[in-house]
């Protein structure tokens, strides 16, 4: 809400550290002071329209909030005493009249309520004031007035109590019913069709049957399993077999894909080392050459120019601006944790700097060549050649390099350091693609080896026993008939020869 230069209120001033109230019409905000509305007064409103939009639409009026009022004060300025407080009054007024009549200045018996009459049946408005006080002492609905009770005030004669009896609440005719307590053991279910005396379902088994099993011991359970797997699966095996499987063909072509990414990756992992061989190739050539006498003059930056730097925030020269960057990036770089408890395990060169670190128990996982906490830096000496490769129009190297002092060649400042950071970085991402590359081949794999289990195959469609026994039994017989056959054709022979 604060804006430099803005006006507010009817005062037009720019004054925000006072209490301020909103109209919803015009949306200006006011001071409390200057309209005459406090802070405790602003909690009760809803809606509030000022007098100009008032004036304009005359159909707008502030609208308060229902809440609990307050007993002390009336924030209205209302010095009309309530209802309630003037039936207070005028009961004490009569009761004290009362007693000075009846002499000796004692007070009459409190009068109560009847509970019978119209007016104590009566429910409560929900509307008049004291209904709608909820703080303290919640005084009586003013439409539930007790006829006894009023009578008695009026007249000053006290009403015989009820009997205690009739003073009870009347107990509703239906009974709660309580809630039953939850067992801590569930109940056994029984089931109807296993109750009496059994046959043990396992082959070959004469026993009477567990109550509430099929069986007589866990046994003949798997004895019956394993019958019926030996008996279904060679048929699944060779449905499985003569049916083609959708899930199957769709793996196959994620493999492809996958194995395709895959060489992919290795192709840009042998880029990456073709890369390293060379940018060896060029240091070690830069290391073999002389300084060129000519650059050493030309060299200084005549730049006077000063920068802020984006760490610290110091004024730094522009010559020593890199420089300095960099160790003030180094100094915060240094106080991060980049630790794991696995080291890394990666055949070939090491590129992680996997400084174990003895009070945390954790190996640096910052790249070698970037990391200002356990790898320095090696010394340049005045004899080093910068040697980083020369290149027109930004991308067409031209074959030549620099030979600037390394020292002093603040156009390549550390360039051998960045080539390698990137070349390591990328290699990074390569070996994390190829990582989840084989996960989800290992994935597919696990997919494909499982779907034509002996599970698979036996839950692939509903095993009907009672078509299945069946077609046992029709088996039985047919080679029981077989049998009767060869058998008679035997003693036909034997009688022929005889």
């Amino acid at each position: 809400m604060k804006q430099d230069g803005q006006a507010y209120c009817i005062c037009r001033t720019s004054d925000c550290s006072r209490f301020m109230i909103c109209c919803d019409g015009c949306e200006e905000w006011y001071h409390g002071d200057c309209i005459n509305i406090t802070e405790k007064e602003a909690k009760h409103i809803k809606h509030y329209y000022c007098q100009r939009c008032k004036e304009e639409d005359p159909s707008l009026q502030t609208v308060f909030r229902v809440i609990p009022v307050e007993k002390t004060g009336n924030p209205m300025g209302n010095t009309s005493m309530p209802v309630d407080q003037e039936k207070r009054k005028k009961s004490k007024d009569l009761s004290a009249e009362g007693g000075s009549a009846s002499g000796g200045g004692k007070s009459v018996t409190k009068v109560n309520l009847c509970g019978t009459c119209e007016g104590c049946r009566t429910p409560n408005c929900n509307v008049c004031e004291a209904c709608r006080i909820r703080v303290g002492h919640k005084p009586r609905c003013e439409k539930r007035v007790c006829s006894a009770q009023l009578q008695a005030e009026l007249t000053g004669q006290v009403p015989a109590p009820r009997p205690a009896k009739e003073r009870k609440k009347v107990k509703p005719n239906k009974e709660r019913q309580r809630k039953r307590k939850r067992s801590l053991t569930p109940e056994v279910f029984k089931n109807p069709e296993l109750e009496g005396i059994r046959q043990c379902y396992g082959p070959s088994c004469r026993r009477n049957a567990r109550p509430q099993s099929k069986y007589c011991s866990d046994e003949c359970g798997l004895n019956l399993a394993t019958a019926r797997i030996f008996q279904v699966l060679p048929q699944r095996v060779q449905e499985w077999n003569l049916t083609r499987c959708r899930a199957e063909e769709e793996n196959k072509k994620q493999l492809d894909q996958i194995r395709s990414k895959q060489s992919l990756v290795r192709f840009a992992l042998a880029e990456l080392d073709k890369r390293h061989q060379e940018l060896d190739m060029v240091v070690e050539r830069a290391k073999h050459s002389t300084l060129d006498p000519n650059l050493k003059e030309h060299n200084d930056i005549e730049d006077e120019q000063s920068m802020y730097c984006i760490t610290c925030g110091h004024e730094i020269h522009s010559r020593t601006a890199i420089k300095h960057m960099e160790k003030c990036f180094n100094k915060y770089e240094s106080q991060a944790s980049f630790g794991s408890i696995f080291k890394t395990r990666i055949e070939g060169q090491s590129m992680f700097c996997d400084f174990y670190n003895p009070a945390s128990k954790t190996y640096c996982k910052r790249l070698k060549v970037l990391c200002p906490e356990h790898c320095k830096d090696p010394k340049v000496s005045d004899a080093d050649v910068c040697g980083c490769p020369l290149v027109s129009n930004v991308f067409t190297p031209t074959g030549e390099f620099c030979r600037a002092p390394k020292k002093s060649c603040y156009k390549h400042y550390v360039w051998e350091k960045i080539r390698r950071a990137e070349i390591d970085l990328e290699r990074v991402r390569q070996w994390l693609k190829m990582d989840e590359l084989l996960e989800q081949e290992r994935q597919i794999r696990h997919q494909m080896a499982s779907r034509a289990g002996v599970l698979g195959l036996m839950l692939h469609s509903t095993y009907n026993h009672e078509v299945m026994e069946e077609l046992c039994r029709q088996q039985q017989q047919l080679a029981a008939a077989q049998q009767q056959k060869q058998q008679l054709l035997e003693k036909q022979q034997e009688m022929h020869i005889i």
